[in-house]
């Protein structure tokens, strides 16, 4: 597996080798420039007396480190320890990157997760070497990084969608984090300036990265008038808590058609504020922050997974972008068809989603709300009256909080309060938690497409030794999950010619 290194000694190898495997999952700081790296800075290797080493940049922050202007530390993906840890901390930082602090303050961070401020202060400062707001900060740091360098966004502008109080916080900051103004930062941007009055982002991706697959699977899935699908990029309206926003996330081929390490993400939001929240939801959705050179090393070490890892290397399993969307597609999607489950919801969001400005051409209806669905939903679904009684009522208590439902809630509490819940059962369940909370160890044996892809892979077929099974590829039995799907496509001849070519 390719998990962050522990020990110094296996950080200093892994910055000597310039590693990009570790970008992301913890900085190098060296005490006589005062700056912090990735570990795959080009720079020359500092003498190891000279180094420490740091989870966060926050904690290099904190430390007083500012970032290296070579390797731009920030702009890597995000670590993914975090879909690995179900603890306080785990749970902290997801709502952190999803802008909870902005949004609700360091209090109310701490209300959600049962601890005090004071405590989840000493709890993420004894951990990761920074509290909530340093963590919060070192965020808004490198959303305002990456939107001086890709948009034409006023620099007023990029400090209130990077979620500053002001210009001047935003500014002291960036010369404290990168020792540059925002315009030195901005005039060192690389390639073609952005196209004026664009959102038109580049997002970081760990390789290799099977991109085509995933947005094939949004295709398959894709509900008309809110989104759309190609075989190299994807776009959608979403609910944001300033108002409605739109995104398209397309490939980058790169030169030669070489993926780069990167996607490029477009977008529309109503309020500034929203836009790293947004960048947030994108990741996760498309699983970007994975890392699938851990995932692919472990599936592959067992004979009957090689070839399927051979043929589809960087797998992802693709998260959700709004939790309660997500489990109401779910139990309509449960016991169905895809295409079925699919036009079902293109009918829903067709009847109660509410139109939206988006650019011509593009989804314009927004998911129906909670309240829409928990109203009028049984006029418009279709099928056994106790199945559209289940989702209108699960609509109905996700609207008045009674379920509460996030990407930062417990695993099994989660899914112990999922299965109280009438018309919804384990696969339901599991399945939630594997997209809401990018959960990558969840395992669907009775799902029917997941059975003729272990059968077609030489696995088990029946439930109880499949599952039994599947205990060999923990803590990545998500991504088992994925390939025994795609193993039941039709698409999976192609993809072991791809691995023999």
């Amino acid at each position: 597996m390719t998990t962050a290194p522990a020990s110094f000694d296996e950080r200093y190898r892994a910055v000597e080798a310039r590693d990009a495997r570790f970008d992301g999952q913890f900085i190098m700081a060296v005490r006589t420039t005062g700056i912090y790296c990735r570990p795959s800075c080009p720079a020359r290797t500092p003498k190891r007396a000279n180094v420490t080493f740091y989870a966060t940049s926050a904690a290099a922050h904190e430390a007083g480190y500012r970032a290296c202007k070579r390797c731009l530390p920030e702009a890597v993906p995000g670590s993914p320890q975090w879909n690995l840890r179900w603890d306080t901390v785990g749970r902290a930082m997801r709502l952190i990157a999803d802008g909870a602090v902005e949004r609700d303050g360091v209090q109310a961070l701490a209300s959600r997760l049962g601890y005090s401020p004071r405590h989840l202060t000493r709890l993420l400062t004894v951990e990761l070497g920074a509290g909530p707001l340093a963590l919060a900060r070192s965020q808004r740091a490198h959303t305002a990084r990456m939107l001086l360098t890709d948009t034409d966004l006023s620099v007023a502008d990029v400090a209130f969608s990077s979620g500053f109080g002001s210009v001047r916080q935003c500014n002291d900051t960036i010369r404290e984090v990168f020792a540059m103004t925002p315009t030195e930062l901005r005039a060192r941007r690389r390639g073609p300036g952005p196209v004026p009055g664009a959102i038109d982002l580049v997002l970081p991706v760990r390789e290799p990265f099977d991109a085509s697959g995933v947005f094939r699977w949004m295709a398959a899935r894709a509900v008309a008038g809110m989104e759309a699908a190609t075989t190299s990029a994807f776009s959608r309206t979403l609910a944001l808590p300033g108002g409605p926003a739109w995104f398209e996330l397309r490939a980058d081929p790169g030169k030669g058609g070489e993926s780069p390490g990167r996607v490029r993400l477009r977008a529309r939001v109503t309020e500034l504020a929203d836009l790293g929240s947004l960048v947030t939801r994108v990741r996760r959705l498309f699983d970007l922050d994975a890392d699938p050179q851990a995932v692919d090393s472990a599936l592959s070490r067992h004979p009957l997974l090689a070839p399927l890892v051979a043929g589809t290397p960087g797998i992802r399993v693709p998260g959700a972008a709004d939790p309660h969307e997500m489990l109401i597609r779910a139990m309509i999607g449960q016991q169905v068809s895809v295409a079925s489950a699919r036009t079902v919801l293109t009918r829903l969001v067709g009847a109660l989603g509410r139109p939206v400005e988006a650019p011509e051409g593009e989804p314009h209806l927004l998911f129906p709300t909670m309240e829409a669905i928990a109203d009028r939903g049984h006029e418009v679904l279709r099928g056994p009256a106790a199945r559209i009684r289940a989702v209108t009522q699960a609509a109905g208590v996700l609207a008045d909080g009674s379920l509460a439902l996030g990407v930062a809630d417990d695993g099994a509490e989660q899914r112990a309060a999922l299965l109280t819940r009438p018309g919804i059962g384990p696969w339901t369940a599991d399945y939630v938690r594997m997209r809401i909370l990018g959960d990558p160890d969840v395992f669907l044996p009775g799902d029917s497409a997941l059975r003729a892809g272990a059968k077609s892979a030489g696995l088990p077929v029946d439930r109880k030794p499949l599952s039994e099974w599947s205990m060999r590829t923990a803590p990545w039995r998500s991504y088992l999950t994925a390939h025994l799907w795609r193993a039941a496509s039709g698409d999976r001849d192609d993809a072991r010619r791809r691995a023999h070519d």
